[in-house]
């Protein structure tokens, strides 16, 4: 997450149509499926000038609104679902609304943190008002406060997303106080029945020489991909729906759970640098080795290797300040049928290369380009029969566990004064998938947020806690290889012996000498 250069969003034209990416993820809304994005920051208010106060986190909203062009924007859909829906700002904005006041029961530590913030995600935005909700969370241990904010898909991905969260931070406690908006915002008029529909007719006949294109695209990507795929050496990247059915794949229910986990940069670059591959490679080993772990406790783990969807970034630089969605996406195998660790990291980064040197030969834009076709009703429809007839309780899932890696600072930011100290992202489950791995880098740590299905994954704390075991283990295989010892780690956690800890309880230890 960075601050954009002239720290603001480029200028966009109202009444600006959603991109056929964006409008699939509004339109894939149901009421067990919610498209939107959260994060979890939690900020020292020790370091507030004067001390905290909710009214200045609401001032700062305030002032802030003129670098946060989403705010103040709603949804108008276009009669009949003829058309991709637009954005307006919207007339009857209320930043009251959006801003909402809680505090934690006592003891106001981590574990009330994630059941709060689990009561947050499962609930859906009101797609008639701007899209995003924040939290202000009072209450937490040792004064501290949290932000819970809550953004559609349709209006930001992940990088989109951490250049907004940017705007409301600062590099310093000193609460800087920006000029009067210049010139004033300015409402829009709704537009009337007549004029949408006028809108979308006269869009829709731009789109045959468009398509005639795409078609030409796919075929040539097909083929890219088929002669590749003949020429390689290994097995391909999996394809949509080959992977194996475990415990978290199934019909999702509305309901969620949170946990929270954290884990070191510089251990995770120690093991790339020991080993080989790159940082993104140590993070899947690492998610590899917990849902193995994960599974063999509940003796589901399949013959055939977990495979997960890794978000890519297409944005360009040009695009960079812009909102929206310009990303695509990858499916890599976890290794989770590889025994040891240390050879998972290998294998995973061997087929990682190959996923992208695929998704390469596709073209970032084929697979995006054809959401522009897909009429908003029609998707919609198909969403809400998936999700009534529980159809991925009868079918295979498109792949097994979502996994995001999105880079952050690596150098302090503050909010109204106080200090950040954590940052746990929150991705979306979709159907057939209930578990969301979404990691964030910030001042040397990885905060992970992991996002699941209440119903499907009821003891989510076990991931994470086996998260952080897992590259505690390879950690310890790369000190042993660097000191010229053979590198062992355990493919399986050996059981406790009495008086050792568990990982959640050695972390509540330092949490409370700390």
């Amino acid at each position: 997450m960075g601050i954009p250069a002239d720290n603001t969003f480029k200028e966009e034209a109202t009444m600006k149509r959603l991109s056929g990416l964006d409008a699939a993820f509004l339109s894939g809304e149901t009421t067990t499926m919610h498209n939107h994005v959260c994060g979890v920051f939690v900020f020292d208010t020790s370091t507030v000038p004067g001390g905290y106060s909710f009214g200045r986190i609401k001032d700062l909203i305030q002032n802030r609104l003129q670098l946060l062009p989403p705010f103040r924007r709603r949804i108008v859909n276009v009669p009949f679902g003829l058309h991709l829906p637009i954005w307006i700002e919207d007339p009857d904005f209320d930043l009251d609304y959006h801003i909402r006041r809680a505090s934690l029961p006592a003891p106001g530590s981590d574990k009330e943190l994630q059941e709060f913030a689990a009561q947050v995600v499962e609930q859906p935005l009101d797609l008639t008002k701007p899209l995003w909700e924040m939290y202000v969370v009072e209450g937490l241990q040792d004064n501290m406060i949290a932000l819970i904010t809550k953004t559609h898909h349709a209006a930001i991905d992940g990088v989109s997303g951490a250049e907004l969260a940017a705007q409301i931070l600062d590099l310093s406690n000193e609460i800087r106080i920006l000029p009067e908006e210049s010139p004033p915002w300015k409402p829009d008029r709704v537009p009337n029945d007549l004029e949408l529909i006028a809108y979308g007719v006269s869009s829709l006949l731009k789109h045959p020489p468009s398509l005639l294109k795409l078609g030409k695209d796919t075929i040539e990507a097909v083929i890219n991909v088929a002669q590749r795929n003949r020429s390689l050496a290994v097995a391909p990247p999996p394809a949509p729906f080959k992977a194996p059915k475990v415990k978290f794949n199934g019909a999702i229910s509305p309901h969620r759970k949170v946990a929270f986990a954290q884990v070191s940069l510089d251990n995770v670059k120690f093991v790339k640098n020991t080993f080989g591959g790159t940082v993104n490679d140590v993070i899947l080993t690492i998610c590899g080795s917990a849902l193995r772990t994960y599974l063999l406790k509940h003796k589901d783990l399949p013959e055939e290797p977990l495979v997960a969807m890794i978000p890519i970034s297409v944005r360009s630089e040009s695009e960079r300040g812009t909102l929206g969605n310009k990303v695509s996406m990858m499916l890599v195998s976890l290794e989770t049928n590889v025994t040891d660790p240390i050879q998972r990291l290998k294998s995973i980064s061997e087929k990682t290369r190959h996923a992208k040197e695929q998704h390469n030969a596709i073209g970032a834009d084929v697979l995006t380009n054809w959401f522009e076709f897909a009429a908003p009703a029609v998707f919609a429809r198909a969403a809400r029969l998936i999700s009534s007839t529980k159809l991925f309780n009868r079918l295979k899932p498109a792949f097994n566990v979502t996994i995001s890696n999105v880079p952050g600072p690596n150098f302090a930011l503050y909010s109204a004064g106080a200090r950040m100290v954590a940052m746990y992202p929150l991705g979306p489950i979709v159907e057939g998938v209930g578990l969301n791995i979404t990691i964030m880098s910030y001042i040397g740590t990885m905060f992970i947020g992991i996002q699941a299905d209440r119903a499907l994954v009821p003891d989510v704390e076990l991931i994470a806690a086996f998260l952080e075991e897992s590259l505690i283990d390879l950690v310890k295989a790369a000190e042993r290889k660097q000191r010229g010892l053979p590198a062992r780690a355990r493919s399986y956690p050996r059981p406790k012996r009495p008086g050792i800890k568990s990982a959640i309880a050695i972390k509540e230890t330092k949490r409370k000498k700390a």
